[in-house]
């Protein structure tokens, strides 16, 4: 960074600060790796922890890659989740006037929201993901992932996991959690893959947005109608007995929950045999001890660290990371890709392995933003694996690793397809 001679080391000011590093002319970056997020990542961590870049959708934001400054990012009260302010870095390309009709009649989800509407709307959940009530679904996540095993090896010794496994393993369940009939996994599967495509247009992505949040419109209100034993019904119930439901809190909650729901648990599970069967020793060993499997999830969660826009933030007032003054109204990206990577919060970090105490990776986020499903997603992968290896002992990809289409352009990564025979 540059500064002038009375300004302490570090510190630049807003009229004076460069945009761009070497190697990076927008960000995020297409990750073409499986294994391993771009290069550039690891050197802005190492030369620039805290670097204003131009993003992909045309405005400028920070970047803030070291595992000790994202965490204080994500923990600064100063820091904004709401992406309506004008400042929130934008990962795809899209004009002012996309961003701006993209809220009109749009109640913001609960990742966008802020303290105090964020802290109420958090509080209507958080019983129904927290680790207790979590552990009592293991009986139906195994069902689930047991049902999709059985169809998945009937009569055929190989498939593509991705639609016939790590995609309706999840949707399945967090319909069932939410109460959305899953007859119409499809319709919410292909606008969910369509909307966080950066390659995608504009419009389509707001249409495939808004298309799932009509639908989920019709579901809520059947369930005012017709409650049942699910966590819409129970939402319902709990905004009634405060004072009446509101239909379209309710909704837009429906909304994060069913996408961040079966989304990046979908992409985490096809990744995951991925790197399974890309160490055969690893496998080998959890195989034989399949209590490991909890631990081995956390390692996973951290090697790939799936998701890029949900950390993202806008600054409030001015706030100092890494030594680097970010001014009030800029935009911040807390890389929990490279800050999973960091050598100084994790040894030998490009390395996959289940043996190591994961526990503090930032998979999930952190602070008063930090996924709400977090245990449902750990324990989905737990079981998913677990089973998916027991039933079939000689799982092998059926596809040269560097032939696997990968989500490079999808603001959550993952893969296309993969390739598996037994």
């Amino acid at each position: 960074m540059t500064g002038h001679d009375d300004r302490p080391e570090g510190v630049a000011e807003s009229g004076d600060r460069p945009e761009g590093v070497a190697g990076i002319e927008a960000f995020p970056l297409p990750r073409r790796c499986p294994f391993s997020p771009p290069a550039e990542y690891a050197r802005l961590r190492a030369e620039q922890p805290v670097a204003r870049l131009p993003m992909l959708g045309g405005n400028t934001a920070w970047v803030v890659s070291r595992h000790d400054d994202v965490r204080r990012v994500l923990s600064d009260p100063r820091m904004s989740a709401d992406r309506r302010r004008p400042g929130f870095p934008r990962f795809a390309p899209t004009t002012e006037g996309q961003r701006q009709a993209s809220f009109e009649n749009f109640r913001p989800p609960l990742n966008w929201m802020d303290p105090p509407e964020h802290t109420a709307a958090r509080r209507q959940i958080v019983d129904e993901f927290g680790a207790a009530r979590v552990r009592r679904l293991r009986p139906l996540i195994e069902r689930v992932v047991d049902a999709h095993l059985d169809a998945m090896t009937a009569g055929r010794s190989s498939a593509d996991l991705v639609p016939s496994f790590s995609y309706p393993v999840p949707s399945q369940v967090i319909c069932e959690v939410l109460g959305v009939p899953y007859a119409e996994h499809e319709f919410f599967e292909r606008r969910s893959t369509h909307m966080f495509s950066r390659g995608a247009p504009a419009d389509e992505r707001a249409r495939c947005a808004r298309e799932i949040r009509d639908f989920l419109d019709g579901v809520v209100a059947e369930k005012e109608r017709h409650p049942g034993d699910d966590v819409l019904s129970r939402l319902l119930a709990r905004q009634r007995a405060a004072g009446g439901p509101d239909h379209e809190a309710v909704v837009s909650m429906a909304f994060v929950l069913l996408v961040a729901g079966h989304v990046t648990t979908s992409n985490m599970i096809s990744l995951s045999v991925l790197a399974l069967l890309a160490h055969p020793e690893r496998l080998a060993r959890l195989r034989a001890e399949p209590t490991r499997f909890p631990a081995a999830v956390e390692e996973l969660l951290r090697y790939f660290t799936v998701v890029e826009a949900a950390t993202a933030r806008t600054a409030t007032a001015d706030v100092q990371i890494g030594g680097v003054t970010i001014r009030a109204g800029e935009g911040v990206v807390a890389l929990g890709q490279a800050a999973n990577r960091d050598p100084a919060a994790f040894d030998r970090p490009d390395e996959f392995d289940p043996d190591r105490d994961a526990r503090h990776h930032l998979a999930f986020g952190y602070g008063r933003h930090i996924c709400p499903g977090q245990h449902l997603a750990r324990l989905e992968l737990d079981v998913a694996l677990s089973r998916l290896v027991r039933r079939l002992p000689g799982l092998r990809l059926a596809a040269e690793v560097d032939d696997l289409p990968l989500k490079e352009d999808g603001n959550i990564f993952g893969l296309y397809a993969l390739p598996v025979a037994w």
